[in-house]
């Protein structure tokens, strides 16, 4: 079993491990903890009452986060001609076709988002086995298959994350950077909760967000109270008091 460093111990010592905190003392709470000398990376991961194994209690979807990720994301794009000329402007990263497919079959993959126009997915689905198990494979349900790249490759730009179950019903999410203002990590917070709900799927049944917990890149998890799913907005003005 790891064993973890002074910094992640003083951190986690000053946690209650029992207790559910109310979403603007959790990142507060976060901020105070001792970091990494780096700018380390906020998560949040929700523990979802779903059954994965059928289809219709499976999530997936994208938003736009009000404060971004503090980070930005780098796009490939599968276009050609015009649509490929679209793509540079709107500042994609890396834009080809079956070139771009043979570079990731060779082991690129420097890029956290694929966009692809949809007359390109016969060339891209052959990357399934790669781009899918990366969270990167292109879907028109999340508008990553698309005419409109331009669009696409400035959302992505912009903050737009995707979110999925994974194979336990657990969601995971950036919401930004330890140097964020605590409003911002909070407004950030409020955007991903809302979501969440409002993507609940009609089939589920029983208690619907088992937990939350948030966390930094190498800190120890925070546990947020998942009944208060509605006005975390009003906290902002005690968080930053």
């Amino acid at each position: 079993m790891a064993q973890h460093g002074k910094t992640y111990r003083d951190a986690r010592s000053r946690i209650d491990r029992e207790q559910a905190y109310p979403p603007a003392e959790a990142v507060k709470l976060l901020k105070e903890l001792p970091g990494k000398k780096f700018d380390e990376t906020v998560e949040v991961h929700f523990r979802l009452g779903l059954n994965v194994r059928h289809a219709d209690q499976q999530l997936r979807g994208t938003l736009m986060l009000p404060n971004g990720t503090g980070r930005e994301q780098r796009v490939a794009v599968f276009a050609e001609g015009e649509k490929a000329k679209e793509a540079e402007e709107a500042g994609a990263d890396v834009v080809g076709a079956a070139d771009l497919a043979t570079k990731i079959e060779g082991g690129f993959d420097d890029f956290d988002v694929a966009i692809a126009t949809p007359d390109l997915m016969p060339v891209v689905g052959r990357l399934g086995r790669i781009l899918g198990p990366a969270g990167k494979m292109p879907n028109p349900k999340v508008g990553t298959v698309t005419m409109d790249v331009a669009r696409a490759v400035e959302e992505s730009k912009a903050g737009k994350v995707e979110y999925r179950t994974d194979r336990n019903a657990i969601v995971h999410l950036v919401i930004g950077k330890r140097d964020f203002e605590d409003r911002a990590l909070l407004q950030n917070y409020a955007a991903v909760v809302d979501e969440i709900v409002r993507a609940k799927p009609s089939a589920a049944k029983g208690r619907y967000i088992r937990s939350i917990t948030l966390t930094t890149t190498m800190g120890p998890g925070i546990h947020v109270d998942p009944t208060r799913t509605r006005d975390i907005a009003e906290e902002l003005e005690p968080a930053t008091v």
